[in-house]
């Protein structure tokens, strides 16, 4: 009797430990059909779409893989050590599997999302240049703020619509960095936080650093243009005037949506090979081989045209 007593603690304590690392066990979808399509439930990580009837994140991304490729996030020398953490990670990801966020296609697609997703988000909070312990591929998520901003990012040409808060400064902060008045003001407005007047929210809480980070994945920098998750899934479509700018579907296209001309169009430059890397390295880690990835042209934007160009203004003749 007395052994069988140890033996339920055990058990307990092993539940116990799984709940609070974060280990919640695969959700058994409900089921029902409206209008001849049918709808899932999982509860608080998808709630009733078409897309809860795939695979979710935690199907098939646990703990132990997001260990595994954020090893060094919690090292001493990293800047945000016990911010960035697996649930959190999972909580914001609920806001957005309904709408195809790692839930899109099958399972290798859905893993692949992921992915490309997370090699962005390493590659942007990544301390590991120079960084020997590990290899410069372990240290993303060290930072989750701009650390010597060089000003507010204050933008007053938006003053009617995202008017800068007194004292406000809107500085990188997020998994994906998102800087200036109106990105916070939209960005905002979209996950319902008032980010305008509290950008420090985002370096506050782990959640709203990863949400500010997929709606950017979510969402196109301009209507007339593609997301990044559209490019990668395969949802859009080129118009001829992209083929000739050489913008093709997949990794490659969603650093140009991200970056543009800073990171696309110069040939194989390092900042571009580093996301590449970190894309490749996750995909490896999460069991994926890095020939998933992508053929050349499709993983680079080595030759594509900015969907979104700098500008330049036209020299002045004196």
């Amino acid at each position: 009797m007395a052994w069988n007593r140890s033996l339920l603690v055990i058990l307990a304590l092993i539940v116990m430990a799984s709940v609070v690392s974060g280990d919640e066990p695969p959700i058994k979808p409900k089921v029902k059909t409206v209008k001849g399509k049918r709808l899932c439930d999982r509860g608080w990580e998808c709630t009733w779409s078409t897309y809860c009837c795939n695979l979710t994140i935690t199907d098939y991304f646990e703990t132990y893989q997001f260990e595994n490729l954020f090893a060094k996030r919690n090292s001493p020398v990293a800047h945000a050590v016990g911010f960035w953490d697996f649930h959190s990670f999972i909580l914001a990801a609920a806001q957005f599997e309904p709408l195809g966020f790692g839930t899109t296609g099958d399972k290798k697609m859905q893993m692949r999302e992921v992915a490309a997703f997370l090699g962005h988000v390493g590659s942007r909070t990544s301390c590991g240049d120079g960084v020997v312990t590990g290899g410069p591929l372990a240290w993303g998520l060290c930072f989750n703020r701009e650390m010597s901003p060089s000003q507010d990012y204050c933008n007053d040409y938006f003053k009617l619509t995202y008017p800068c808060a007194p004292g406000a400064q809107y500085y990188g902060r997020g998994a994906l960095p998102i800087f200036w008045n109106y990105n916070y003001g939209r960005i905002g407005d979209a996950l319902k936080l008032d980010l305008l007047n509290h950008p420090e929210y985002v370096e506050q809480n782990a959640t709203i650093a990863f949400q500010t980070a997929m709606w950017m994945w979510m969402n196109p920098v301009k209507k007339s243009q593609p997301s990044p998750h559209d490019v990668f899934v395969g949802n859009w479509k080129p118009t001829k005037n992209d083929t000739l700018s050489k913008r093709v579907p997949g990794f490659g296209a969603t650093m140009n949506i991200l970056y543009g001309d800073s990171i696309c169009g110069q040939g194989d430059i390092d900042p571009m090979n580093n996301i590449i890397s970190h894309y490749q390295y996750y995909l490896d880690l999460m069991g994926l081989s890095r020939e998933e990835s992508g053929v050349h042209n499709s993983l680079t934007c080595a030759e594509q045209a900015a969907f979104n160009p700098t500008y330049v203004a036209p020299a002045t003749s004196s």
